[in-house]
């Protein structure tokens, strides 16, 4: 199938920053990596944009010339006109390509590249309808994903597009053609943020004491304060505490999710980590966090990494008699 024809003038444009990107991609792989030059706004004249249009010279090749400019947004009028001037009369064989990094205000631009080329606009979809965005993408990534699935990696990763799309990469890297359900995301997905910072949190509420260790003292290792740990762990008891509340009333996680203002997942592994712990523990629990609390703040003469040893032994073993 042959290619489309090129336009001389092309805007790229929206929030949706992975499909801005994909499509710049593509045009680019239309050139030869020696006809393609990249500039940036605040560097670069509108008309010195279209003086790069107009140098084919000697190595442009047979495949035309690509001027890419990127964070157009901070153009002046004259740096619009200069483009509207250039547009009547495009260089032969040479294509500009004009990225903005943040919305156009009150430029001349999208009308001008609309009267002489093409307005490629990629925006990110509403909250409500980003599974379905990221069910359309993992299927052009070849992946079979059910709605769960997509619903699943929107509550893991959050909306950040290029963080999703991150992450849709890798799923698809490992899925290939298997379908693709809630627990394969969940498994697989890692949230944009919060993934290397509760590796203790997490252990605590599987009750394994060594990878709560372990996890500590990879923490202390890349430099986090011992007290920063503890506050962690404190503010996921206290979510662990508030779900097996709402829980005990019979409300759903969706329900749930709301009253704690969290995602899904997020409810959902905290309901994990409540089975693991009955009410009287997770009492006992704030109670000897608020003594950790004072320890680290000068009430202890140990260390405060023993003092937050220590405390996680106490808050992870198993209570007497609990089967091995």
């Amino acid at each position: 199938m042959a290619e489309t024809p090129l336009l001389p003038l092309y805007l790229i444009t929206g929030g949706d920053r992975p499909k801005v990107r994909l499509a710049l991609r593509r045009l680019r792989a239309r050139f030869g990596s020696e006809s393609v030059e990249t500039l940036r706004a605040e560097a670069t004249s509108g008309e010195a944009a279209v003086a790069a249009c107009n140098a084919l010279g000697l190595f442009a090749g047979e495949g035309g010339r690509l001027v890419v400019v990127e964070g157009v947004e901070q153009w002046k009028a004259e740096d619009a006109a200069a483009v509207a001037a250039y547009a009547r009369e495009p260089a032969p064989g040479a294509v500009l390509a004009l990225l903005p990094d943040e919305p156009l205000k009150g430029s001349k631009l999208a009308d001008t590249v609309a009267e002489a080329g093409r307005v490629l606009t990629f925006e990110v979809p509403r909250p409500r309808d980003l599974p379905n965005w990221v069910r359309e993408r993992l299927e052009g990534l070849g992946v079979q994903a059910d709605a769960e699935a997509a619903r699943a990696l929107v509550e893991i990763v959050g909306d950040d597009p290029t963080a999703l799309a991150t992450e849709m990469e890798k799923i698809a890297t490992w899925a290939g053609p298997e379908p693709l359900g809630r627990r394969e995301v969940e498994l697989l997905a890692a949230p944009a943020q919060e993934a290397p910072a509760w590796g203790v949190s997490d252990a605590w509420g599987a009750r394994d004491l060594p990878r709560a260790l372990a996890a500590c003292e990879t923490d202390l290792e890349h430099g986090v304060e011992p007290f920063v740990i503890a506050v962690r762990l404190a503010a996921q008891v206290a979510l662990v505490r508030s779900v097996q509340a709402f829980a005990a009333e019979g409300l759903a996680v969706k329900e749930i999710a709301k009253r704690v203002r969290k995602h899904e997942f997020r409810v959902r592994k905290a309901l994990g980590h409540a089975d693991n712990y009955t009410r009287d523990e997770l009492e006992a629990a704030v109670v000897r966090l608020a003594k950790l609390d004072a320890s680290l703040k000068g009430a202890s003469r140990l260390a405060a990494q023993l003092e937050l040893e220590r405390a996680l032994v106490d808050l992870t073993k198993a209570p007497a008699g609990a089967p091995a």
